[in-house]
């Protein structure tokens, strides 16, 4: 019997747009608003709900417009205010929600509160960030950034230091001054009445820092780890409690916090069935490079994720929040490598068959499930030749790190962990056709697009009934029309399997069995032997007594 509150939120399923490679209007490289709202009619082909768009404001693009230099301005590339009213309006008009990215840990060096800021100590902007006086002749402590070198940032006019969690040229707001919250929650409300329909929270677990500044853990490369001091901290469900009854409580919106570290625990308190949080948050476990082998140094690796460990963390977070908040369900994003390359098999011959199983495998389980632009197409990775074919900052500095100046991997051992892991991955164009730069631009691409493009594009999918899209396609449609889907409980099945990721849902009487092979070998499954049910979907047009098949994926509706 479920007990669970009901919100529209939980029934949507989300696409997340990363606006500046999905669609160019203007023919110059870079995907913008207008290219969006000119897509409308295909998401909603495919069903989705809600669209998520990666930040939009103006920005001077340092780390891809995660640094705002203006929150209540559209970045010049992607158009204007008018632009964004439009596809709002068209969203809307289309039955489809729009959230936007906030980013509020920080801001660009270039917005005014931080020009105001490092002017002089007695500024009356200087408290919304966070400035300390150097130690010892070097910085405050040992923390390194989460983009490589150090955290803080002298400034030479004030003679003290400022601290970036990311790059140097976005530096943390100080949420410990109420005026800071003042001016981020009026920001806020300014585009709740605009129309907007919720916010996905960037890194929103780091907003409370430990006040007392202490080293962090020396790691490898000799920084301290700043996590253990910057997320989850003191004072963040204050904060957030606050943001929900000046703000969130006043709308009906959708709201996911990014939350790093985060542990279920704390997602219990950041996610509260009471509502007096967020609806959700993104935790990270099962996309971590600690699932795999081969890791080089930090997040780069080689290695894969392996079923097993994947599972047991997707169940563990399916068992502790019933009942006491809930889950959102992604596989990749604008930070993750494409999860068909990650997870599956991106092969010619069973790409197809194994992105089918994940989407299955994902959109069964109870959450609200996340699609991320290309992932209904079954887009791959990147192959990276050299350095000059990266745009993201993180690669770069990784880059100048551990190959120019540690010298700790060789320029070849790197190129291959970017492609296994690098965010570059799942940035490369949207795929829409076969035709020069497949249909994103008439100009040159802001980002290469990946040559397996006229093989895999949306027009190619559109025109197959057996495509990856019509399959995401009839996800959706299931999600919609049976309840059990989107509020049964959770049962984990077949836990010491090495090969078969299944579970059961339980509603109303009703129970849906969903078993899924994760290789490409056959393997024996029992589960469907007994009690034949009504099956929902499966990614073969027929079965094998007693067997799963190569990347097969079954779901099976029953009377309890």
């Amino acid at each position: 019997m479920a007990n669970e509150q009901k919100a529209w939120w939980k029934e949507a399923v989300i696409y997340q747009i990363y606006p500046r490679s999905f669609q160019d209007s203007n023919g110059d490289g870079i995907g913008d608003l207008a290219g969006i709202t000119h897509r409308i009619p295909y998401l909603r082909k495919l069903g989705v709900n809600v669209i998520w768009l990666s930040p939009i404001y103006q920005s001077p693009n340092d780390d891809n417009g995660y640094d705002i230099s203006d929150y209540r301005a559209i970045m010049d590339d992607f158009g204007t205010m008018e632009d964004f009213d439009t596809l709002l309006k068209t969203a809307h008009e289309a039955g489809i929600k729009l959230v936007m990215d906030l980013v509020v840990n920080h801001t660009s060096d270039e917005h005014a509160w931080f020009v105001e800021s490092r002017k002089s100590r007695e500024n009356p902007y200087r408290d919304f960030y966070i400035w300390k006086d150097g130690r010892n002749g070097g910085a405050p402590n040992n923390w390194e950034s989460y983009f490589s070198g150090p955290a803080w940032q002298y400034d030479e006019a004030t003679d003290q230091y400022y601290l970036h969690c990311f790059s140097k040229k976005q530096p943390d707001l100080n949420w410990e001054n109420p005026k800071v919250r003042d001016a981020v929650f009026d920001m806020m409300t300014w585009w709740c009445e605009k129309g907007i329909d919720g916010f996905r929270m960037d890194v929103i677990s780091m907003i409370s820092k430990d006040q007392s500044f202490p080293d962090g853990p020396v790691k490898a490369d000799g920084y301290g780890d700043l996590s253990p001091h910057v997320c989850n901290g003191p004072r963040v469900h204050e904060y957030l409690q606050e943001m929900n009854r000046r703000v969130l409580s006043h709308y009906d919106l959708l709201t996911v916090g990014e939350a790093a570290g985060v542990t279920i625990d704390e997602a219990k308190k950041y996610a509260r069935s009471d509502g007096k949080e967020l609806g959700m948050v993104f935790q990270f476990e099962h996309v971590g490079p600690e699932n795999g082998k081969g890791s080089i140094i930090d997040k780069w690796t080689t290695g894969k994720p392996q079923m097993p460990k994947v599972r047991a963390i997707l169940n563990k977070w399916q068992r502790e929040l019933e009942g006491k908040a809930w889950n959102s369900l992604y596989l990749d994003n604008h930070d993750q490598p494409r999860c068909v390359s990650m997870f599956g098999n991106d092969s010619p011959k069973w790409r197809v068959l194994s992105a089918k199983m994940l989407a299955t495998c994902l959109h069964m389980q109870k959450g609200t499930p996340y699609i991320y632009q290309g992932e209904e197409l079954g887009m791959t990775n990147m192959k990276f030749h050299s350095l000059a074919d990266c745009q993201d900052l993180e690669e770069i500095n990784a880059w100048h790190q551990y190959v120019d100046e540690q010298k700790k991997v060789s320029a070849e051992t790197m190129l291959q962990c970017f492609d296994t892991v690098a965010r570059d991955n799942a940035r490369t164009p949207m795929q829409w056709d076969a035709s020069a730069s497949a249909g994103f631009t008439t100009g040159r691409p802001w980002l290469a697009v990946n040559p397996n493009y006229t093989e895999i594009n949306a027009e190619a999918a559109l025109k197959d009934p057996d495509s990856t899209f019509y399959y995401y396609q009839k996800l959706i449609r299931l999600r919609h029309a049976h309840p059990i889907i989107v509020y049964g409980t959770f049962e984990p099945l077949l836990e010491d399997s090495e090969t078969i990721y299944a579970f059961a849902r339980e509603l109303d009487g009703k129970r849906l069995t969903v078993a899924c092979n994760w290789t490409e070998h056959e393997v024996p499954c029992s589960l469907f032997d007994e009690n034949p049910g009504e099956e929902l979907i499966s990614n073969y047009p027929s079965h094998k007594a007693g067997i799963l098949q190569p990347y097969e994926a079954r779901v099976v509706l029953t009377d309890k």
